[in-house]
């Protein structure tokens, strides 16, 4: 199983990096556009949706909002309510995080799905949509949640012993949680200092996206286990459904933005 995540993610990492850097903006554009509506498919099954229209029904209403709101973000001042209100979202998260097994309506975890994608979609746009080094910007949030999934996964295998979420996630640690941050503070801490980027900001901001992202994993975690499922998808060998490599991304998302935009690095 190591094996074939090391593959995917080796194939994963080679065809992003073409895609920011050797292709046309648009291209990255559509490829974010591809992804969330395929982790919409995905969150579908979360719903309790099984008929094929019924999955592309709602697969075909998030990329509407999506398209509607990417419109709608573009003509105004700030998305910054957008995402404090996302934020918001993943406060409510950690209740039912908290609170679970306590079921969750298929409605309503449908609903969660937009709350979870859509701000994702946004950020992902707006940085690629950046003057200057937009795409950079972007790797570096991919980086950063990368190396703290890293940093838990083997700090957990290695000093695991204080289980973090039980009833979600009985595999994850406290322990684990430690590994992360320091992978990521020192990946982002090394990368601001590689990228010219304020260091002691991203340095003091790091620690906040490995908590929010270990909490998107949580998140995504307890939706499949009250709809029953062991994975969100087989699409990634190794690793599941591509939910499962986006869950603590949709999280951190929102936060990094506005963390940006508190440093003076966008434009």
């Amino acid at each position: 199983m190591l094996r074939a995540r090391i593959i995917t993610a080796i194939v994963l990492v080679a065809g992003l990096l073409v895609v920011l850097f050797a292709l046309p903006a648009q291209a990255a554009m559509v490829a974010v556009a591809l992804a969330v509506l395929a982790s919409a498919w995905e969150w579908s099954a979360f719903a309790g949706l099984s008929r094929l229209a019924q999955r592309l029904g709602y697969v075909g209403l998030i990329g509407l909002t999506g398209a509607l709101a990417l419109l709608t973000t573009e003509l105004t001042v700030s998305l910054a309510p957008v995402l404090w209100l996302a934020l918001g979202w993943w406060a409510l998260a950690l209740y039912w995080v908290l609170r679970f097994p306590r079921p969750i309506s298929p409605q309503l975890a449908a609903l969660c799905g937009a709350a979870v994608l859509l701000p994702l979609w946004l950020v992902l746009v707006n940085l690629l949509a950046q003057p200057r080094d937009g795409a950079v910007l972007l790797l570096l949030l991919l980086v950063i949640v990368w190396a703290a999934d890293i940093g838990a996964y083997f700090g957990g295998r290695r000093f695991g012993r204080i289980k973090l979420a039980p009833s979600v996630s009985p595999g994850k640690t406290w322990e684990g949680v430690i590994g992360g941050m320091i992978a990521g503070v020192l990946v982002a801490g090394l990368a601001a200092w590689l990228l010219a980027l304020p260091v002691a900001g991203l340095v003091m901001l790091a620690p906040a996206l490995v908590l929010i992202s270990v909490l998107g994993d949580l998140s995504v975690s307890m939706f499949k286990r009250n709809a029953g499922l062991k994975d969100s998808g087989h699409l990634l060998p190794g690793h599941g459904g591509l939910l499962d490599r986006v869950d603590s991304l949709s999280a951190a998302a929102p936060l990094y933005l506005l963390g940006l935009g508190w440093l003076g690095v966008l434009a």
